[in-house]
């Protein structure tokens, strides 16, 4: 059974009508608050208590039509037992409520190992016959993720693969908690901190020796990255980085890589990237591998003439001799954005007074107002954390509830440290259920930057995706799509933020703030290409190492990493250990890390159809109602051809590298 439960159905938008009243309640059920952990380990009881139940009617009931909507209700009831606990587990501040959340997690995913493989259900899907190409489409992905599962394996690998799967599953989860709690404090005296705007360090807790102790959330990662003067101190705060997940999650990966070799020899696949990669747009490990070396061709040159640029910059800045002078790893975000400052004459925090943090919110919902016709309205709810923020989302034109969005903004200790949407319940159009869905960022309390309003406005795409799927089952909801097209709705948004057009939305709902002037978003639109060779080059080392790492031979990470890392211009630093904290290869992202960069040649030719009015309303319905509404019931290619009127392709994204 494709597990779907962490990503909705075919219908059509409602026509318009009269003025319609704002929602008062939130739409679907309300979000489940534990006093303790004891609270969640009861509710963990009883839901798996339901879903073992419901499982056991179903094998009872003949194949049918009707029996496929009860399928896909087992993944709804699934979804909204453990849904909210796998959330809480990544943001609640209480950690005994995150650690049995975990463990209540680790029970659901056994039973969803042991439900991919129950042959009953298995075999009344396959004896379903689907009435439309919507059924067609749902019960093939469902046997797909039977078949996946291992159900068609021999009894003896039919029980390993569900060892490994329980596995697998444990040990993603305990490389995630490693980062989620590690709580790394770097101590810095004031004098260290020179460059690094005040606002970030002053007010930290300190030491008994009086020195600054600085987290590794991104609000203090990135200015310590891009403006400390001292060497030293971004180097420290560097490494602390590189290393957050430590040796254990080093042995952890390791292992994990091991496991999924074994687990993709089950089904005679040659790898696991192989195995995983047959059920994605990409299809195989050929064409990923011809496209990965398609992007490093379109980048290599350029990627040189960054280095050797911020090379100068730094001979410059030190007053050492140019063919002497290197740069270092901790060199490139500060030597990139110090070339940013003066050639463009363009600062990010700057932007801070321009977009404080509640008043960004509201205008990336004012954008997806604008352009899809919908509403977000505010609603009062207790949740796991006081910040955090609860919205309905409705359809302008019907007034009809379409989804509940909650809203986590900023950083705190044991929450998950990068940017998230969990789009933990979706919708079903044949049962009028309602996604559910967090938007999880970690952004300075004083304002954003230019790049986090783009992080926001990503974010907010992913939201968009799970909020507005209407489709039949819940099985194919929302961002259930296939991994290596599931950014492309959110990467086509990112561009909006650099359309002046676009900006004066701010005005509408903040009108007491100033508006960013027209000249710093003409130079950050131009400043933003700076450094493009050496971002796409990383990303493709990245995906290549991801790749790499899940071929044939599964080779021990830390190793293959320095090997690859090694090979680049800036090489390798011996006692870094990347991997360790590399939380996407830990978790759904493995051997899809290329995803990103498939993705993206998706979403510039998706953005050319908003070439003329980014905020076009009727180009943004048919887009709500022929892409983001689909959810997975449709190929992306088939969505994709049915939105532009043509096969997509990769001309606007190689047009865009070499811009």
């Amino acid at each position: 059974m494709r597990a779907s439960w962490m990503a909705g159905a075919a219908g059509t938008l409602v026509a318009a009508s009269a003025a319609v009243a704002l929602p008062t309640r939130l739409p679907g059920p309300a979000f489940p608050v534990f006093e303790n952990a004891q609270a969640l380990t009861a509710a963990c009881d009883a839901g798996l208590a339901g879903a073992g139940e419901r499982v056991k009617a179903l094998e009872a009931m003949a194949p049918s039509n009707a029996w496929l909507a009860a399928f896909d209700e087992i993944t709804a009831y699934v979804e909204d037992a453990s849904g909210p606990i796998y959330l809480l587990l990544n943001v609640h501040p209480d950690k005994s409520i995150r650690d049995a959340a975990q463990a209540c997690w680790q029970r659901w995913s056994e039973f969803g190992s042991s439900l991919g493989q129950n042959a009953v259900l298995y075999q009344a899907l396959g004896k379903v016959k689907p009435v439309d190409a919507i059924d067609r489409s749902f019960v093939a992905d469902s046997l797909d993720g039977f078949d996946d599962a291992g159900v068609g394996l021999p009894p003896a690998a039919r029980d390993r693969a569900k060892q490994l799967n329980d596995r697998m599953s444990a040990l993603g989860q305990r490389f995630a908690a490693r980062l989620r709690d590690a709580d790394i404090k770097v101590a810095f005296l004031p004098a260290e901190l020179v460059g690094v705007p005040e606002s970030v360090w002053n007010g930290k807790p300190r030491d008994g020796e009086g020195r600054v102790l600085l987290g590794l959330d991104y609000p203090t990662l990135i200015p310590v990255y891009e403006r400390a003067e001292l060497a030293a101190t971004r180097e420290r705060m560097w490494r602390a980085k590189q290393n957050e997940g430590g040796d254990g999650n080093l042995k952890v990966l390791g292992e994990l890589i091991q496991l999924r070799r074994e687990y993709a020899q089950l089904f005679g696949a040659g790898s696991y990237a192989d195995f995983k990669l047959r059920r994605r747009m990409a299809q195989n490990t050929a064409n990923t591998s011809r496209f990965l070396a398609e992007v490093k061709s379109a980048v290599e040159e350029r990627e040189s003439r960054d280095l050797e640029e911020l090379r100068k910059a730094k001979s410059t800045h030190l007053g050492t001799p140019l063919e002497s002078t290197r740069i270092e790893r901790w060199d490139a975000p500060f030597y990139t954005e110090r070339v940013r400052r003066e050639r463009y004459a363009i600062d990010q925090d700057a932007f801070r007074p321009y977009f404080p943090p509640m008043e960004s919110l509201k205008f990336v919902m004012r954008v997806a107002e604008t352009m899809f016709g919908i509403r977000y309205t505010q609603i009062p709810a207790k949740l796991w954390h006081p910040d955090v923020l609860a919205y309905a989302v409705s359809d302008v034109d019907s007034g009809q509830p379409l989804a509940t969005l909650y809203v986590d903004l900023y950083p705190r200790d044991g929450k998950r440290g990068n940017a998230a949407v969990f789009s933990f319940r979706n919708g079903a159009a044949r049962s009028g259920r309602v996604p559910q869905a967090a938007l999880v960022v970690n952004f300075d309390r004083k304002g954003l930057t230019l790049s986090e309003l783009v992080t926001l406005l990503h974010e907010t795409g992913h939201a968009l995706h799970s909020n507005l799927s209407l489709t039949r089952y819940a099985g194919q909801a929302g961002t259930s799509v296939q991994r290596d097209f599931v950014e492309a709705p959110s990467q086509m948004l990112e561009d909006w933020i650099y359309d002046k057009k676009v900006l004066k939305l701010f005005a509408e709902v903040c009108p007491t703030c100033k508006p960013v002037p027209d000249e710093m978003i003409d130079k950050a639109r131009v400043a933003r290409d700076y450094g493009k060779g050496m971002a796409i080059a990383r990303q493709h080392l990245y995906a290549s190492y991801d790749l790499a790492l899940h071929g044939a031979d599964a080779p021990e990470p830390m190793a293959l990493w320095a090997k690859m890392e090694g090979a680049t211009p800036l090489g390798y630093v011996p006692g870094s250990m990347f991997p360790a904290g590399f939380g996407h290869i830990a978790s759904g992202y493995a051997a899809g890390y290329y995803g990103y960069l498939w993705s993206d040649v998706v979403a510039l030719d998706l953005r050319t159809a908003f070439a003329a009015d980014r905020l076009d309303p009727l180009v943004g319905t048919r887009y709500r109602r022929i892409v983001l509404s689909q959810g997975r019931q449709e190929p992306p290619a088939e969505l994709l051809r049915n939105f532009l009127g043509r096969d997509t392709n990769s001309k606007a994204f190689f047009e865009d590298l070499a811009r």
